[in-house]
């Protein structure tokens, strides 16, 4: 595969689904944003060639997103990022539209979970299967159900104190 083939295929990727890249950065980050959604963006580039579409192209993305961004929290530091990608930049920008405050509470409250906890509830809210969730995760559908549960019941149990009228 030659560099422009690859690049092709990260602009393609990052046109379609840079939204959910953005979801995975939201919840395992509070600051460093674009640190960390760049880390991913590495990562997505030097997988590239070992794609052999055994998953979705959506599935294979949000597999390398929450893994670097699960050892992104485990070391607990700012990546200087010695690779650029100066080629896609413009499509490394998240779209600056009003955030409604409830869905800003509900990041802020994903972030609080821990990681597994984290990468659950991000596979839910995007659609996945139980059984989809146990592949990326390795866990079993059973216990990716008792999560949800638990996740589910947590989130409500909080969702009660927040202030829902001042949005």
């Amino acid at each position: 595969m030659t560099e422009n083939e690859q690049l092709d295929i990260l602009e393609e990727w990052l046109k379609l689904h840079k939204g959910l890249i953005f979801k995975v950065v939201r919840a395992y980050t509070q600051e460093d944003h674009d640190d960390l959604f760049q880390e991913i963006i590495i990562q997505v580039w030097h997988s590239i060639p070992a794609f052999r579409q055994e998953a979705s192209v959506t599935t294979w993305l949000y597999r390398i997103a929450l893994n670097t961004a699960i050892k992104w929290t485990k070391k607990e530091k700012k990546y200087a990022g010695a690779e650029t990608l100066d080629n896609v930049q413009h499509l490394l920008q998240e779209n600056r539209t009003p955030i409604d405050e409830r869905l800003t509470w509900l990041y802020g409250e994903i972030y609080k979970l821990d990681a597994i906890d984290r990468s659950v509830t991000l596979l839910l809210l995007e659609g996945f299967s139980y059984k989809e969730m146990s592949a990326m995760l390795g866990i079993s559908e059973s216990n990716v159900g008792v999560k949800i549960n638990r996740i589910k019941k947590q989130l409500i149990a909080k969702s009660k104190n927040y202030d829902h009228h001042g949005v």
